[in-house]
């Protein structure tokens, strides 16, 4: 019997175990006659039940996203933002949407629009951290007390002074009882923490050209828009979020940064590559132990023994687990 909805080609494609070269949709043979633009209409009309159909198709792996995900962030929460992106998503192929949604999970993200996007590029998912997931990452390392990151525009009052103590070295000051039009445009992007030490950080501050610079020379997506004439990459769709996004990811250079910070900068330029990012992400081992260190440094900091209420988890001893551990105390250094 010919299956006659996208929905019922999505059930039938999923109901097996897809092929590498499937998509979500995983059109049956009767589909191949179907034009882009019939299938487009199609997936517009029945978005919602594709939604509901691919994330019955994940909800096989709950498992695996319940052991990925920190004990902070609710499941549910998780998989909400992971259903309302799903329409988008489904012509990925079911292999790299869940690698995408793995990794998203292993970093403790949501794919909210803030946090992090799970984008689609050709049948390939992509997890992209967005400028709030890496301001997430900076609080949860600990050493940092606050993270600021903003946009001067050719209205606003500000002045930056390098050889002028912090934090006379800048100041910034929206005009933000101006309408939109006579702040005008955005001249610069700027990012810069103040340590848990209550230590200021260097300001970062990165002008259009700057941005510009970083977007031809590192990133391949949009060079790969570009060629295509898609002119859908992040840096065509939202170039601010993107300058902004720069100026935070330049703190890497003047913030110590956590293991699991850097990591995330390693599965950001790999999904910028098209190359897989799971394996940059933090396995539940790696949180372990980040835990265990991070509770046997509380302890031996303490001045006072009453405050001694954090007890290490247990560490297992065997040689490859030293050897981690060790790996990742000299990364902190």
């Amino acid at each position: 019997m010919a299956l006659s909805t996208l929905k019922d080609r999505v059930r039938a494609a999923t109901t097996d175990q897809p092929t590498t070269e499937a998509t979500v949709i995983g059109l049956a043979e009767d589909a191949k006659p179907s034009t882009p633009e019939q299938l487009h209409t199609s997936a517009q009309a029945e978005g919602g039940d594709i939604a509901d159909v691919a994330l019955n198709w994940l909800e096989r792996y709950g498992n695996e996203f319940t052991r990925a995900l920190p004990s902070h962030i609710d499941t549910g929460a998780f998989l909400a933002a992971v259903r309302a992106a799903l329409p988008g998503l489904v012509r990925c192929t079911p292999a790299s949407l869940l690698q995408a949604l793995l990794t998203c999970a292993r970093f403790g993200l949501i794919p909210d629009g803030r946090h992090a996007v799970i984008r689609r590029e050709g049948k390939q998912a992509v997890f992209v951290p967005m400028a709030q997931g890496y301001v997430e990452l900076m609080y949860r390392s600990g050493r940092v007390g606050s993270v600021h990151v903003g946009m001067i525009h050719e209205g606003d009052d500000w002045n930056y002074e390098p050889t002028a103590p912090a934090p006379l070295d800048f100041t910034h000051k929206p005009a933000l009882t101006v309408s939109k039009k006579d702040r005008g445009e955005p001249i610069l992007a700027y990012a810069f923490c103040w340590m848990a030490s209550g230590a200021r950080s260097q300001v970062v501050i990165l002008t259009r050209e700057d941005a510009e610079g970083i977007r031809d020379e590192y990133s391949q997506a949009y060079q790969r828009a570009q060629e295509s004439g898609a002119n859908d990459s992040f840096w065509h769709t939202d170039f601010p979020a993107m300058w902004k996004k720069s100026s935070l990811r330049r703190l890497h250079k003047v913030v110590p940064m956590s293991a699991e910070l850097v990591a995330l900068l390693k599965a950001d330029e790999a999904g910028d590559a098209g190359q897989v990012q799971v394996v940059h992400a933090p396995v539940e081992e790696m949180h372990l132990l980040a835990e265990a260190d991070e509770a046997h440094e509380r302890a031996e900091e303490s001045q006072d023994p009453q405050e001694i209420r954090v007890r290490p988890l247990p560490r297992k001893r065997s040689q490859p687990k030293r050897t981690t551990r060790r790996n990742r105390k000299g990364a902190r250094r």
